[in-house]
């Protein structure tokens, strides 16, 4: 399901984050603003708009649907698996994360630190995350911030 694959980035991105609000509003916009750029990036000429109009709305369900599923518990295993590998992990190494309440997990795999031009440390990573036996990647850029956690800069 391409649309869950794009659509999972902005809710994972929200995962390095501190807590938005509700599961279900925050997946919703996230979801809307992702779906919206999907839109834009596979359209062109006179259906732009509308294309555009159509991804917003199927973001939004979708990243509304993953948000209403995954409970404070879930977001919590993930941040600190997130936040773990992204600070501890080698390159290419991947950890994971489970709620046993929930029966969701997934996994974190950082690649190689760099620094950026402006000095800040910086890392790509893939995640993945399976609800309800169904299992959605991720990919993304987070950078350390002055206070040492990571914070998503990119998510796709």
């Amino acid at each position: 399901m391409w649309h869950r694959k794009v659509l999972i980035a902005p809710l994972l991105a929200v995962s390095l984050t501190a807590c938005q609000g509700e599961n279900q509003q925050a997946g919703t916009l996230l979801g809307a603003v992702g779906g919206g750029l999907l839109g834009a990036a596979f359209s062109g000429g006179d259906h732009k708009g509308i294309a555009i109009a159509l991804g917003a709305l199927a973001g939004a369900w979708a990243g509304s649907e993953i948000g209403k599923s995954m409970d404070q518990r879930d977001r919590d295993a993930m941040r600190a698996s997130t936040q773990n590998s992204l600070e501890y992990s080698e390159s290419g190494v991947t950890s994971s994360w489970v709620n046993p309440d929930s029966g969701y997990s997934g996994t974190v795999t950082p690649q190689a630190a760099y620094r950026e031009d402006s000095g800040q440390h910086c890392r790509e990573y893939q995640q993945t995350v399976t609800i309800g036996g169904e299992t959605v990647e991720a990919y993304g850029t987070a950078c350390r911030q002055p206070d040492g956690s990571w914070k998503v800069v990119q998510s796709r």
